[in-house]
């Protein structure tokens, strides 16, 4: 075989590998030699391509997952006496936790356990009153009326093509990237925490401005972001680096 048939081989060879497979320089500089984080992924509440979600968290040599489809919304809370998660990542929306659930789910952020929030986990725990304090945010799946403040129902739109801008582009999560764009769902008519430090912007009119932050809840990191919805965010490489930042940062291996 000659030289030049070879090299094409190859090219093709690595263009159909899965995403998942391959990593953005970014990806690879990121990833700290020698520590292995374990993530919990929960699920639950929404539907969504399960397949293609779980690639988002494939193909880094630093990360580890598990996947945790939630019935009622905290079974993974029952029993955190021998917990080996590092991060929590949700995905879930409109569950529950029973009280002895939120006591250790609180247990777990003082002990400095990361939570990465994506998409639809905007009301994760929506019945739980403090996870707006946890999240930085509200989003009003019904209207309601709250200290004599009537909200309205907060609003969604699939298949916007969203712009978004680097709030910050200094922090470790965002730093090196660049402004993108991305076929995704918008969220709007949602309240955000004035403390929360925002990361991420858009000027898309059917989304409010604010799509992506960082705060903390007692001793642990807390990210959000706005974007996830499918397959076009999944394989994203910006929402990817940004994902798997996220997961390293709030497990405090990126600073």
């Amino acid at each position: 075989m000659n030289r030049s048939i070879r090299i094409a081989g190859l090219i093709l060879l690595g263009l159909a590998l899965p995403l998942a497979a391959r990593s953005t320089a970014a990806e690879k500089e990121d990833a700290p030699a020698g520590k292995k984080l374990n993530v919990a992924v929960l699920t639950g509440g929404h539907q969504f391509v399960v397949a293609d979600f779980l690639k988002l968290f494939q193909g880094y040599p630093d990360i580890s997952y598990k996947h945790f489809a939630q019935k009622a919304g905290g079974e993974i809370f029952e029993d955190i006496a021998h917990w080996p998660y590092d991060v929590i990542v949700l995905y879930n929306l409109n569950q529950q936790l029973t009280p002895k659930q939120q006591k250790n789910f609180l247990k777990l952020l003082d002990k400095g356990v990361g939570l990465v929030i994506l998409h639809h986990a905007i009301g994760g725990y929506d019945p739980w009153p403090l996870f707006r304090k946890i999240s930085g945010v509200k989003y009003y799946l019904n209207p309601v009326t709250e200290n004599g403040v009537q909200h309205e129902r907060s609003g969604w739109k699939e298949g916007v093509t969203v712009s978004i801008h680097l709030a910050d582009p200094d922090h470790p999560i965002t730093r090196g990237l660049k402004d993108f764009d991305l076929l995704d769902e918008t969220y709007c008519h949602f309240d955000v925490d004035p403390g929360v430090h925002v990361l991420l912007t858009t000027d898309a009119p059917t989304s409010d401005k604010m799509i992506g932050w960082v705060k903390t809840y007692g001793n642990a990191r807390v990210f959000f972001i706005q974007s996830g919805h499918c397959r076009t965010a999944y394989d994203d490489p910006n929402y990817r680096t940004l994902v798997s930042r996220a997961i390293r940062w709030t497990a405090r291996v990126l600073d």
